[in-house]
């Protein structure tokens, strides 16, 4: 783990970094030709952000609001863009880069799908940052840096969380096939929790058929007394099915919604795991234009990361003031 204990390191001096530019006015690192990464300096550099969802989505949204403070912040222009099947993110990958782009941000929730796409943006030396899911392949796949949480370690945190709540038995739900940062929540939940674990998949788009699988499964082994959602839709249907299953299983969640937080404050719901979407928008911009200026990069080759944080009854409050604000 001490690794990861090094590049949060990394993580923290980036942001250090970052905000300085915004506290001190504008003065930032320059480089040689005299272009500097200026709070509020209006300049002639755009991005394209291309990732494996809907921006305007509950969790994508505040990824979004990220990237355009950043782009506020630095003077930049960016589009956001996205589409949960792999083929048609690529399309959206070459549709963006066809516009010349000054710097790409991507989610790799599908690589093998991308990986063409990608190779045509490192082909024509466009720099781009990878966020939120594989981080495992980021750099293989010529990326500048990876910005977002390790599946797998995450999953092990809320693994270890479900088996110190008196867990033995997991039933962990995974919503999109072929998504390789759901599988790794999921094995690293197994690695942690220490008794039996049992995958069981549905569909996103489909709560009450994801509430009526949960509901039968449940009936069907009430051995189960520790239930891992990886998304808080998800979570919700899955609470739904539970209740209507009379199951008394520890329930816990990834990410946030106001439902999942109303949840975690009636108890409803163990914790959810936060994984700071905001900084897996604004950071990739501020450190585009880093390298730009300056040609900095961060991480040491190394993910920066951005969670596990956790919400628990303990911070559900403060955190849901932060959420109404579009930051969390």
């Amino acid at each position: 783990m001490k690794s990861w204990k090094s590049l949060a390191v990394a993580g923290v001096a980036a942001i250090a970094l970052t905000l300085s530019a915004c506290g001190t006015g504008g003065q930032a690192t320059q480089n040689a030709g005299g272009n500097q990464a200026a709070a509020g300096a209006k300049r002639n550099l755009s991005f394209a952000m291309v990732i494996h969802g809907d921006p305007d989505g509950s969790f994508w949204n505040v990824v979004k609001k990220g990237a355009e403070d950043a782009a506020a912040q630095y003077g930049v222009n960016v589009t956001v863009t996205g589409n949960v099947e792999g083929a048609q993110q690529a399309q959206l990958i070459e549709a963006a880069l066809a516009k010349s782009p000054d710097g790409m941000v991507v989610s790799l929730a599908n690589p093998d799908a991308l990986s063409s796409a990608l190779h045509d943006v490192t082909s024509k030396n466009v720099p781009w940052v990878s966020i939120n899911s594989g981080a495992d392949v980021s750099a293989k796949l010529g990326a500048l840096e990876h910005v977002g949480q390790t599946e797998t370690v995450a999953g092990q945190a809320a693994g270890q969380r479900l088996a110190a709540a008196g867990g033995k038995k997991l039933l962990c739900i995974i919503h999109e096939a072929g998504n390789i940062g759901l599988e790794q929540r999921c094995q690293g939940a197994a690695q942690a929790f220490g008794g039996q674990v049992e995958k069981l998949q549905v569909d996103l788009n489909n709560p009450q058929g994801i509430e009526s699988t949960v509901k039968s499964k449940l009936l069907g082994d009430k051995s189960f007394d520790s239930v891992l959602a990886l998304n808080p839709a998800v979570a919700s249907a899955t609470l739904a099915g539970m209740k209507d299953a009379g199951s008394t299983a520890k329930l816990g969640s990834f990410d946030i919604d106001s439902n999942v937080l109303n949840s975690i404050k009636s108890g409803d719901i163990l914790f959810t795991v936060d994984q700071q979407q905001y900084l897996q928008g604004y950071l990739p911009i501020a450190f585009l234009v880093l390298h730009h200026d300056n040609l900095n990069t961060v991480g040491g080759g190394l993910p920066v990361l951005t969670g596990p944080a956790f919400i628990t009854k303990d911070n559900v409050s403060t955190v849901a003031d932060l959420v109404s604000k579009g930051t969390r």
